[in-house]
């Protein structure tokens, strides 16, 4: 049994087409309807009309990546009842389309952060990376949060100081941009206002309230995704540790359980992100595929390249700290144990060849992602057909 080989596509505005996708091998793609406002019900008859486009060029929408959550259900504020929902009757419609894996997050106001998106590597491609340094000094002198600095060591404040008096204002503006990154599917930025009035509204919310507002969120919508056969698959957090004063709760293996234990529902899982997951040196990549095993619904594979004091790069598929073929191997026997086929996606890529001259979604260049998925694709023949021999898979 293989894994179900998907690449993200941010839809017809995408440079990365559809035709190049079913070239790179994939037999689905992961996508969501991104031109509808976060919170307004997702059609049967916009569903439809994605479905059909994705399905004339001879794939599948196999996961919707992702159906968003209100930042007022995040909060449990204002007219979060109503977005909720308008999410059940999202759900229902989905269903009713053939599409039964849903990834969504529950992290506050930014999905992802990375402080440089054209990072060079050693043989010239581009990568995405996270430097916290860089980041704090955009925290503290470019966003520039109301206390800030309280989040921050003598040492930290001291070395973003030095930072940020060497940047002159091109490499300003650009750090900016970077860490203001639109939402997935977006080439818009936020602005600082935007970000400063959204970061208001956590104030008061402390990670055990943010946790217990989702698990509030699941026990109303896992109802309706139980009855429709619907897997939902939460992201983790991505980096995994808090962020402008913002909650994080999942960025661990102990989160993932709470919530799972939380709301027992068959629908309730996890999107296994390597990436994410990995960046944090305390969390057992293995060790979790194992233990949460029935609960992954859905695979993002990459790799980061961990550094000192929370620093990391998107390394290689095959490089970095994931130990992939460690973990191709537990997802081989998951499956195998489970008698079920879990869809994947290379994540992320690096900026190569012909492609340094397009201006792809960050990370989502298709050479980069096609390299990865050959890595990943040839990695796993070579294990499933050395556990055959050993008749781990029978």
């Amino acid at each position: 049994m293989k894994m179900i080989q998907t690449m993200r596509w941010y839809g017809p505005d995408d440079i990365v087409t559809l035709a190049d996708i079913l070239q790179a091998g994939c037999t689905g793609v992961v996508t969501a309807l991104h031109h509808i406002a976060v919170g307004e019900i997702w059609t049967e008859k916009e569903i439809m009309a994605r479905k059909s486009l994705i399905e004339s060029s001879g794939l599948v929408w196999e996961v919707v990546e992702s159906l968003p959550v209100h930042e007022d259900i995040k909060k449990r504020q204002g007219e979060y009842q109503q977005w909720i929902e308008n999410y059940k009757i999202s759900l229902k419609n989905l269903a009713s389309c053939g599409i039964k894996v849903i990834t969504y997050n529950f992290m506050p106001v930014l999905d992802w952060m990375r402080t440089d998106l054209k990072f060079k590597t050693s043989t010239g491609a581009l990568a995405l990376r996270f430097e916290k340094t860089a980041f704090i000094a955009f925290d503290l002198y470019l966003l520039n949060r109301p206390g800030a600095s309280a989040d921050y060591t003598a040492q930290e404040l001291e070395d973003a100081k030095n930072f940020f008096i060497k940047l002159n204002a091109k490499e300003q503006s650009t750090l900016m941009s970077n860490c203001l990154q639109g939402l997935p599917g977006s080439k818009d930025h936020f602005t600082k206002d935007q970000v400063l009035n959204l970061l208001e509204g956590y104030q008061n919310i402390s990670a055990e309230i943010l946790s217990n507002n989702l698990i509030s969120f699941l026990k109303e919508i896992t109802p309706t995704a139980d009855q429709n056969g619907l897997q939902l698959a939460i992201h983790p957090d991505d980096p995994p540790y808090p962020i402008l004063g913002l909650p994080r709760i999942m960025s661990t293996e102990e989160h993932a359980h709470k919530i799972l234990q939380a709301v027992p529902a068959p629908s309730n899982g996890i999107c296994f992100c390597s990436g994410s997951f990995g960046a944090r040196p305390d969390n057992d990549l293995k060790g979790m595929i194992e233990r949460l095993g029935n609960k992954i619904y859905f695979l993002h594979l990459r790799s980061v390249q961990r550094e000192d004091n929370g620093n990391f790069y998107e390394a290689n598929h095959l490089e970095g700290n994931a130990e992939m073929s460690i973990l191709v191997r537990a997802i081989l026997k998951l499956m195998s144990e489970e008698n079920r086929a879990i869809p994947m996606r290379p994540d992320h890529g690096h900026q190569m060849l012909d492609d340094l001259d397009k201006n792809p979604y960050p990370g989502y260049s298709a050479i980069g992602r096609l390299k990865g998925l050959a890595e990943l694709r040839g990695l796993e023949l070579g294990i499933s057909e050395t556990l055959n021999r050993e008749n781990i898979l029978h």
